[in-house]
């Protein structure tokens, strides 16, 4: 991992930081055992949990660690140089769970946070459809890329509200209105269907939910940005916490491709790779290093956006549409780092990238990420927008900017 004193990289280190690197030989023995069953190990979601990883977004009067967003990627990114998986559904479970911690009226977080170490997993694509049903809805749909839904004890689902048959409208607006339901796991209906390329390990699946009622107080907007409860790193919302995971992952997955490359380097003469033999040619070492300058460009990018996020919150200041631009624009180019140093890595290492093992299981699992729509290229021109002053009257949402209402 990183060892630089010059970046900001975390101000304040939280013992999360120092438990991953502790628990990294175990995620990283279990990454083969994971991926070939389809989902994280018992060995391994047991030190999540008991770790209190999966609360690391959560507020300390639930029980969680309530990380700032600086010392929350320095975590992810620990955890996902380990095993990409185990950084993956750690961090995709934390949007869901910080969500809930942040946003769930009172009478809901009594009832999710009972259990401590509660964990809150799905997907927030408002692809259900909920129909008002006297305080509560009926909550009925179909959703995709569950990741860590396999081991949560509430899902996170997203849906559109509907009235007497019809989509139910913010006021004042043409914007259907849309909300995030949180259900107890036992009323939801696994379909599996996680048979990918890469990121196998994550147990993605897809779930239904068919005709459940949830009151009210087990609901809340997908848009909020200042919690009901927790410090002030809940000011960068759920469009936050979804970056910020997706970042962490990049940066660590990243570096742990070219620590592949480097292992090959270093490997006894007589492994089967061209690089064991004095590190192979001046081109490999060349490209060597314009990777590694690849990443470290990335992350210093990434960290100056942060910690200047970080300062707003700290001031109780509400974030800018530009920030999060800016943080967009860097999980963009840190996801773009990673995939280009992925590609060199598969080609440099020969045949042995070419068999099972860890620089084939990097090569997909940077593939599998680049597909998620918090990196597609729509937001990339939705960070052009922001940047060529088209962006007034907007905000952000995981899926891009929207009018603001």
């Amino acid at each position: 991992m990183f060892h630089d004193k010059t970046l900001r990289a975390n101000p304040e280190e939280h013992a999360l930081k120092a438990e991953a690197e502790r628990l990294a030989p175990l995620f990283e023995a279990k990454g083969p055992e994971n991926e070939a069953a389809g989902q994280l190990s018992p060995e391994t979601v047991t030190e999540l949990r008991g770790n209190g990883f999966f609360g690391m977004m959560v507020p300390k009067e639930l029980g969680g660690a309530d990380c700032t967003p600086l010392q929350t990627l320095s975590v992810v990114e620990s955890l996902c140089h380990s095993d990409s998986a185990t950084g993956w559904v750690t961090m995709a479970a934390n949007v869901a769970t910080a969500s809930a911690a942040a946003f769930l009226p009172d009478e809901g977080v009594r009832t999710v946070f009972a259990k401590p170490g509660a964990m809150v997993a799905g997907a927030g694509a408002p692809r259900g459809k909920a129909e008002i049903d006297g305080n509560g809805y009926r909550l009925s749909g179909t959703w995709t890329y569950g990741s860590g839904c396999l081991h949560c004890d509430w899902i996170h689902a997203g849906a559109m509200i509907y009235e007497n048959g019809a989509p139910r409208m913010i006021p004042g607006t043409n914007t259907p209105e849309s909300r995030i339901f949180v259900v107890p796991v036992e009323q939801v209906e696994f379909l599996g269907n996680w048979d990918v390329l890469g990121l196998r390990a994550t147990g993605s699946v897809d779930y239904a939910i068919r005709d459940v009622y949830v009151p009210h107080e087990m609901t809340h907007s997908a848009s909020e940005v200042v919690g009901k409860r927790g410090g002030n790193g809940y000011r960068i919302g759920v469009v936050g916490f979804s970056a910020l995971g997706h970042t962490g992952f990049a940066l660590g997955h990243g570096r742990r491709i070219l620590d592949e490359l480097l292992a090959l380097v270093t490997s006894p003469t007589g492994r089967p790779s061209p690089l064991a033999s004095l590190g192979g040619s001046d081109a490999f070492k060349q490209d060597y290093a314009v990777a590694e300058g690849k990443l470290r460009a990335a992350r210093a990018f990434v960290y100056d956006v942060w910690s200047d996020i970080q300062d707003t919150v700290d001031k109780s200041e509400p974030v800018s549409v530009r920030q999060i631009t800016l943080a967009r624009l860097a999980l963009n180019h840190a996801t773009n780092a990673m995939m280009e140093i992925s590609v060199f890595a598969h080609r440099a290492g020969g045949g042995v990238a070419l068999h099972a093992g860890p620089l084939q299981r990097t090569l997909r699992d940077s593939f599998a990420a680049t597909q998620h729509v918090m990196v597609s290229d729509n937001a990339l021109r939705d960070c052009g927008l922001d940047f060529l002053g088209l962006a007034e009257g907007k905000r952000w949402t995981p899926r891009g900017l929207v009018d603001a209402n």
